[in-house]
């Protein structure tokens, strides 16, 4: 079940997020790991203290590396960060990765709060890099901004639905910031909506948590499972990994990614 996935996404000094994360996860779930670094930002568990973008001509040519050669049975994108880079891999998509499964994360804002793509590079994400996603995972905030609206605690049904009209083949809609002793998350395709819901974990170490279900997703794809049971083994780990996390950092701590190797479910 080895399952090749290119992470096309920001590097976190700190490890919890980002392509680290996103490592992490793809070897736990017995998957491969490539990456294209989009930017390199300096953080921990307080917040994002700098950011730096790659230029998109580099990302290009680190997808090509990789796709040229090692190949991929699935990739990610994570932060993307400008308008130039959402541009460029969406081109590399179409020429070099048609068809493959693609897991698209809109990472939006920092859990700290910073932004990590600006208004444009989100319209340029929304109009060129959705509709080739077999499945989008945007938390709350991330789905208000693709929506331009406001999204109400009894709206996920619909606002999933709104959203896989912008043309991703299917829409993970991630309920995890809205109150309540459930998390609640929305999985939208052409066939219908269908609700997870899992008991709400009471911590602060919830950092990465996006990255790790994306990636945890893609290797799904990559290993040839169907989307619903991808989706149902990544929020498995997560929740795992949340309930686990070592506790480090005076802020948004990390999860632990490695909870597989001490025989825990994954």
């Amino acid at each position: 079940m080895q399952g090749r996935v290119l992470i096309i996404a920001g590097s976190d000094s700190g490890g919890g997020a980002g392509i680290q994360a996103d490592i992490k996860t793809v070897t736990m779930l017995g998957g491969y790991a490539a990456t294209a670094l989009t930017a390199l930002t300096a953080q921990n568990t307080k917040g994002v203290a700098g950011i730096e973008a790659v230029p998109a001509a580099f990302v290009r040519q680190q997808m090509e590396a990789v796709l040229s050669d090692i190949g991929a049975d699935a990739l990610k994108t994570g932060m993307l960060h400008t308008t130039d880079i959402v541009e460029t891999v969406a081109d590399v998509l179409a020429e070099r990765a048609a068809g493959l499964p693609l897991v698209v994360d809109p990472v939006a804002v920092a859990k700290g709060g910073a932004r990590l793509l600006d208004a444009k590079a989100m319209a340029a994400l929304k109009e060129r890099l959705l509709p080739l996603a077999s499945v989008a995972t945007p938390n709350l905030p991330e789905a208000e901004a693709l929506a331009g609206r406001p999204i109400a605690a009894d709206g996920l049904e619909a606002a999933a639905q709104a959203l896989l009209a912008l043309g991703p083949r299917a829409v993970l809609l991630k309920g995890g910031h809205l109150e309540g002793n459930e998390v609640r998350d929305v999985l939208a395709t052409p066939e219908g909506i269908e609700t997870f819901t899992s008991p709400r974990i009471e911590t602060r170490h919830t950092h990465g948590t996006g990255c790790t279900l994306a990636s945890a997703i893609a290797t799904g794809l990559a290993q040839g499972l169907d989307l619903r049971a991808a989706v149902c083994r990544a929020r498995a780990y997560v929740a795992e990994a949340i309930r686990t996390a070592p506790g480090f950092g005076e802020g948004h701590g990390p999860l632990n990614h490695g909870h597989p190797l001490k025989g825990g479910a994954a």
